[in-house]
């Protein structure tokens, strides 16, 4: 069993998506069987325009999140995609199997692409064939999906059963999807039908891993609310957006379901409930904020962990890229 999970360098990891992806990293890590691989995504982060030194900086911030948030270098294997040059070489050679059509179906590329879709950079367009190629290079048995990637994955099926077709050979393993742990669904501070993001200009919207004590306590007391008291079972926070979003960063938090949650605070407000759930966040983001804090004064040791997870990559990839290779009867 060999699993792969990847992420964009974006700088330091909020609570968004370390209750959404990263705690379920690490519990597959510690739990499954078979070899783990973790990647940065730093050439699918260039299919937009970004700062150099940006780009160097968020990657290094990135791994240390992961490793901070529990992802162990010794345990599972960390690195970035830049590391690993086959990942671009068996792109190219995916992207002679991969069909336009195929392509043109991929609704994402729409979405970020919008109106100006004749001025997106062609990586923004083809960047799931890359995607198959870092499932597909390691022989990956299982992917971690959540609803927005499971068509790239049926296309990186897709790319793996032509190219076998094609050239009369087993050399792709056919990755199936994996259902992470019900991860939760983390939303703005400010607006509980938005998503938690980076990308919002408001820093009130969101809460970082590195963010202190102090600043946790003082976004929770403005995040938004109604001035409903908190009911005692789940379906009562219906058409409560602010109010669901608050009850289920603290149910993931305190690892207890929103009826327990609710048991403790029905009929409170939340002048009581929010110091409540600060004091969960703080205390549990705190050894990872310390963590953080440490390894960020250390790039040296940042970089050297990638490296040694790119090596470990690496050895697992060449046998595939070189049958790829052959496979097509390319002379090397």
């Amino acid at each position: 069993m060999r699993t792969l999970s990847g992420i964009q360098p974006t700088g330091n990891l909020h609570l968004g998506n370390y209750l959404g992806a990263i705690r379920n990293w690490v519990r597959m890590q510690d739990e499954m069987p078979g070899d783990k691989l973790y990647f940065l995504a730093d050439l699918h982060a260039i299919t937009v325009y970004n700062d150099p030194a940006e780009l160097t900086a968020n990657t290094r911030e990135m791994a240390a999140a992961l490793m901070a948030a529990g992802i162990d270098p010794a345990k599972a294997i960390l690195f970035n995609q830049a590391r690993v040059p086959a990942h671009a070489e068996l792109a190219w050679l995916l992207f002679c199997t991969a069909r336009i059509g195929w392509l043109n179906r991929m609704t994402q590329f729409k979405e970020k692409s919008g109106k100006n879709r004749e001025g997106a950079s062609v990586g923004l367009y083809a960047y799931p064939v890359l995607q198959a190629a870092d499932v597909l290079l390691y022989q990956t048995t299982h992917v971690p999906v959540g609803d927005d990637q499971k068509q790239h994955l049926e296309l990186a099926r897709d790319i793996a059963t032509k190219f076998n077709l094609d050239t009369a050979t087993e050399t792709f393993t056919l990755p199936e999807p994996t259902i992470p742990a019900a991860a939760a669904r983390i939303m703005s501070l400010r607006d509980g039908s938005a998503k938690m993001s980076k990308s919002d200009p408001s820093d009130a919207s969101r809460i970082n891993l590195v963010d202190d004590a102090e600043t946790i306590m003082a976004k929770i007391r403005k995040a938004k609310t109604d001035a409903e008291p908190l009911p005692s079972e789940a379906a009562g926070l219906e058409g409560r957006p602010e109010a669901k979003n608050l009850v289920s960063i603290y149910a993931a938090m305190a690892d207890e379901s929103v009826d327990e949650v609710l048991a403790r605070f029905a009929g409170q407000g939340f002048g009581a409930f929010k110091p409540a759930l600060g004091e969960v966040l703080v205390e549990t983001l705190r050894p990872i904020a310390t963590r953080l804090t440490e390894l960020k004064a250390d790039p040296a040791a940042i970089d050297a962990a990638l490296e040694a997870g790119a090596a470990r990559a690496s050895a697992l990839a060449r046998p595939t890229l070189d049958a790829a290779y052959a496979a097509l009867g390319l002379c090397r």
